[in-house]
């Protein structure tokens, strides 16, 4: 008689799927039921679970990867990788919230966890860009102030020179935010309207928190700002390159490597 799996398991079991075929590019379904350990059945369902949320193709016999376009415009498919990562990752950042505080939560995927979190706390005020954390927040007892310019919805969040102005309103105890790029200590990223107003919000806070999971490391991109020189604390997870953790630390940052939920295979 078979075990049914529970669904931390099951989703477990679907990531990987999808890191086979993200790195593939194409695969059969059958060899990837077989790589997996389950039945052809089982395997289709997983497929099609992945598919309706689109974070791959599935076609007759195959399933197929996103394109580059497609992965870098769905704030949906960057959310639903490295999930176990970044769940660490945001309960290691709940520890850097005090009861009471005003807190500045950046748009990226990564801190999406703590932003859950932060709903089933005390009393705090939130300051965002971010569209999805407003909503994760819309139940909680937190005060949410959403920081609005022009909207992206490829990152459902807003970003601009509105965004830096309204800054001068608050005292901001905290500020967490993601990276869409680290390489060798430096930060960048595609949009130049998101690399001015990340850079702001380090200015803006007493204290600065970056969030990014293991695959943020060693790319780049157009627009530059700054270096990791200007964050208090860096918070990754144990598959970061130990050398970009290595100089995070030379650069002064207190750096927090934490243990991911389960194996990432």
């Amino acid at each position: 008689m078979s075990i049914r799996k529970s669904k931390a398991e099951v989703e477990q079991r679907r990531q990987a799927v999808l890191r086979h075929v993200s790195k593939g590019g194409e695969v059969r379904i059958d060899d990837l039921a077989a790589r997996l350990g389950v039945s052809l059945m089982t395997m289709h369902r997983d497929l099609d679970d992945l598919h309706e949320r689109k974070l791959l193709h599935k076609r007759r016999a195959v399933a197929m990867a996103l394109s580059t376009v497609d992965i870098e415009s769905s704030l949906q498919f960057r959310e639903n990788m490295h999930r176990e990562a970044k769940t660490a990752i945001g309960d290691e950042l709940r520890n850097h919230v005090s009861p009471g505080s005003t807190v500045l939560l950046d748009c990226g995927s990564t801190l999406f966890p703590l932003a859950r979190l932060l709903g089933q706390s005390e009393h705090n005020h939130v300051i965002t860009n971010s569209l999805r954390v407003a909503y994760l927040l819309a139940d909680s007892t937190a005060q949410v102030t959403l920081l609005g310019d022009r909207f992206y919805p490829e990152f459902e969040s807003c970003a601009g020179l509105e965004v830096l102005r309204q800054l001068d309103r608050f005292h901001i105890d905290v500020a967490f935010l993601t990276a869409t790029c680290v390489h060798e200590g430096r930060l960048s990223h595609p949009v130049r309207e998101y690399a001015d107003n990340k850079a702001a919000f380090v200015s803006a806070a007493d204290r600065a928190v970056l969030a990014v999971d293991n695959s943020k490391f060693g790319r780049s991109a157009t627009y530059a700002y700054g270096d990791l020189s200007g964050y208090d604390t860096l918070i990754t997870d144990d598959a970061a390159p130990p050398g970009e953790t290595a100089l995070a630390q030379a650069l002064g940052v207190q750096v927090h490597a934490v243990a991911q939920t389960w194996e990432d295979g």
